[in-house]
């Protein structure tokens, strides 16, 4: 990564995504969202009120799709902009242009599910025999029968949300716009930085002073906004709190739970066996990074350093590209060829420039192919993030191929599975193509630092933190910057035990993640990567085909997630997958240990 970071503007084209998939022109999109008022329109002319028969309900669902699919095309065109560049005002200006139109017409068809849910079980079922496709949007109507309010307050709640989900934006505003984290000097040089060059850059530079320095320096300034940050998910997850009351859910974990089609049972148990089963796996493996690079103590600064820093392989974006078609050929020809054309088309966004969110993220909506942002510096653990995204891709390219429209998304449970199963992938080829030692070495750790430690680790912590806040709240009580910083720095310290010193700044870490302000997803990563590692283990072992998983990815969310984990060969209904995934890690630790003896 060049240490200046370049205005959008200035960035190489090749290195963008093409929005013109969506729409050609912006006179397209404005003409785009005039028709969408219109069909809107149209729409609540013709079903508003004469929702009686089966036959009339699934003509309309099918008319509903064609107005959700330009809906989401509408979305994907206003939002990707400003994701890459904050600080574009046009961009900013159509997106929230955009939103208060979908506002509008969010509340003209709320009037559809509120009339669905008036009729008998017996019309709704009709529906599914009239057409098999449409099983999942009745069981979801159905399901919604028990917490639908009435009519007009549903329709205001529509017509609110435009600032009832105004949070995550406001934290992104503070974070990656307001926030000017300067620059900090380490080995005799001024380095600039930003959240994305300390989150996706400096943390893993192999240089102790660079890593320490740079985390001093934005945690420094990230401190400056604690209070803003904190009220405004005081917020946020109040707002969860009132809706759960206001839906009549027990509390506010059910009501969050309710559309991934899972209980507190499996939520607490991934967050649980993972707190006290999996912290000593990772207190070892950590001391062992410790050991190699002969340091006499491992701080939260330094945990994302590479075991090897002099054994770091550097990336081409061509190279990469051949990296991660060779990595996925087990999966066919059929599934590589979704991974080329993601290079071809230009559905990825690799640029680093100013105003760029941080982290990675994959974006699918159902009539256009998908969408991925990352930032790429050059580095193997950028291959990582890429076929995990490109993971994601792949899902929502073949669910969106083999269900209709209000079917193709599965439950945020597995949402993470497929991505993470590309890691385990990219891991696995990369291992046989070791050629000593140090190399099967560099890329066991690999596999932990990036693909476990991210997943089971990161997302882990931010999930065992979370849960504290809702219970908080679902205690009717309230939080303040320095609880939530408590609060991260116990989660923390329960973790890591004495095998990291978590300095000051750490209890931090709680400003730093999005996925705070996305329900209760992030306890999901290591739900996902716990079902994938299982699939993978078990194609590799030839106890289930590859076909099985190929079968799962075109699911969408056709099947709850204990069924769909039974597609893929994997038993979620009880703890043995992630006791078995933990036990395959900690072998994998002790084998990268074993290396490490023989290579000295």
């Amino acid at each position: 990564m060049s240490d200046k970071l370049f205005k959008r503007s200035e960035v190489d084209p090749g290195l963008k995504w093409d929005l013109t998939s969506l729409f050609q022109t912006e006179a397209d999109f404005d003409l785009a969202l005039e028709d969408l008022v219109k069909d809107v329109d149209q729409f609540v002319q013709k079903y508003q009120g004469k929702l009686k028969d089966p036959e009339d309900v699934l003509t309309s669902v099918k008319d509903l799709e064609a107005i959700l699919a330009r809906l989401q095309d509408i979305h994907q065109y206003s939002y990707l902009p400003v994701s890459v560049d904050i600080t574009d005002s046009l961009a900013k200006d159509r997106s929230q242009k955009t939103s208060s139109i979908v506002a509008q017409v969010s509340t003209k068809l709320s009037f559809y599910n509120s009339e669905l849910t008036l009729l008998d079980d017996q019309v709704l079922r009709k529906v599914a025999d009239l057409d098999p496709n449409y099983q999942t949007f009745v069981e979801n109507i159905i399901k919604l029968k028990r917490h639908q309010l009435h009519p007009k307050v549903e329709e205001t709640l529509a017509s609110l949300s435009p600032v009832l989900n105004s949070f995550e934006e406001i934290y992104e505003q503070a974070r990656s716009a307001d926030a000017d984290y300067g620059s900090f000097l380490a080995q005799g040089r001024e380095y600039p930085l930003n959240f994305v060059s300390y989150e996706e850059v400096y943390a893993y530079d192999e240089s102790q002073e660079v890593r320490r320095k740079s985390y001093d320096q934005f945690n420094k300034v990230l401190g400056q906004y604690k209070n803003t940050v904190a009220t405004n998910y005081y917020n946020h997850v109040l707002r969860d709190k009132i809706m759960a009351n206001l839906r009549g859910f027990d509390s506010v974990f059910d009501y969050l739970l309710e559309d991934q089609d899972v209980g507190l049972d499996l939520y607490h148990r991934q967050i649980d066996m993972l707190m006290e089963d999996f912290a000593p796996v990772m207190r070892k493996y950590i001391s062992h990074v410790k050991e190699v690079n002969g340091l006499d103590k491992i701080t939260y600064a330094d945990l994302k350093m590479d075991l090897d820093p002099d054994y770091t392989e550097r990336l081409t974006l061509g190279e990469s590209r051949d990296l991660i078609k060779q990595a996925t050929q087990v999966l066919g020809q059929d599934y590589v060829a979704i991974m080329d054309q993601a290079y071809e088309d230009r559905w990825i966004d690799f640029a680093s420039n100013i105003g760029k969110r941080s982290g990675a993220f994959c974006s699918q909506a159902y009539a256009s192919h998908p969408y991925i942002m990352l930032s790429w510096s050059g580095i193997l653990s950028d291959a990582y993030t890429l076929i995990h995204e490109l993971g994601h891709a792949g899902q929502g390219y073949l669910a969106a191929q083999n269900q209709v429209q209000t079917a193709f998304r599965p439950s945020t449970y597995l949402i993470e599975a497929p991505s993470t199963f590309n890691e385990l992938l990219l891991s696995d080829y990369l291992r046989k193509e070791a050629t000593s030692p140090r190399a099967e070495r560099s890329i066991i750790s690999k596999m932990i630092s990036k693909t476990y430690y991210h997943n089971f680790v990161t997302h882990l912590l931010e999930a065992a933190y979370q849960r504290e806040v809702y219970r908080l709240i679902d205690q009717g009580k309230g939080f303040d910057a320095d609880k939530l910083s408590q609060i991260k720095r116990q989660v923390l310290e329960d973790f890591w035990g004495d095998a990291v010193e978590i300095e000051p700044g750490a209890e931090l870490t709680w400003m730093r993640q999005v996925h705070y302000y996305m329900g209760l997803y992030p306890y999901t990563y290591s739900a996902g990567l716990t079902l994938a590692t299982q699939a993978f283990l078990k194609i590799k072992e030839g106890d289930i085909d590859v076909s099985a998983w190929l079968d799962f990815l075109k699911l969408g969310g056709t099947k709850k997630p204990i069924e769909a984990g039974k597609v893929a060969g994997v038993d979620l209904d009880t703890e043995k997958p992630l006791a078995d995934t933990i036990h395959y890690l900690d072998q994998a630790v002790d084998r990268m240990i074993a290396l490490s003896q023989e290579i000295e």
